[in-house]
């Protein structure tokens, strides 16, 4: 059996909330998806992937795919650095960017913290919701759905 899990994550990496916000986010976000939510805190940046859902990586600078073993290459770079920055050279333009902000198709990112939902009653939130979602974690949001 395969399982959804829709997370919702700071669009800044290496921000997290205080306890109070976190809960309060986690709750409202189990309401809003009629699952379960879990707030969650890593020991440090990890990528929030959408699982086998992902289909191709482009870089936001010049629009060219970014071949997966090349992606992967820059991934473990900075993890080896202890992802201190997600800043890399992608490998078709050159151009520096942050590994968060590649184009991810399903949608990825990095994060320190995830609100983590179990098989949502919906596959994501509306803009507003995400933005009152963030409003009560105190920065706003972005969304990762998975498939397991």
């Amino acid at each position: 059996m395969s399982d959804d899990v829709l997370s919702v994550i700071p669009t800044d990496p290496y921000w997290s909330p205080g306890p109070g916000a976190a809960e309060r986010a986690a709750a409202a976000a189990a309401v809003l998806a009629g699952a379960e939510a879990e707030a969650v805190r890593h020991d440090g940046v990890a990528f929030i992937d959408c699982g086998a859902d992902l289909e191709r990586i482009g870089c936001p600078r010049c629009a060219a795919p970014i071949d997966f073993d090349r992606w992967s290459d820059l991934v473990g770079a900075r993890f080896e650095e202890g992802f201190a920055t997600l800043d890399a050279a992608v490998p078709c333009c050159g151009a520096e960017v942050s590994l968060n902000d590649l184009d991810y198709h399903w949608p990825c990112g990095f994060a320190c913290f995830e609100i983590e939902i179990l098989n949502p009653e919906r596959p994501w939130f509306t803009v507003g919701e995400a933005v009152r979602i963030g409003a009560l974690l105190g920065h706003p949001v972005r969304q990762v759905r998975a498939h397991i």
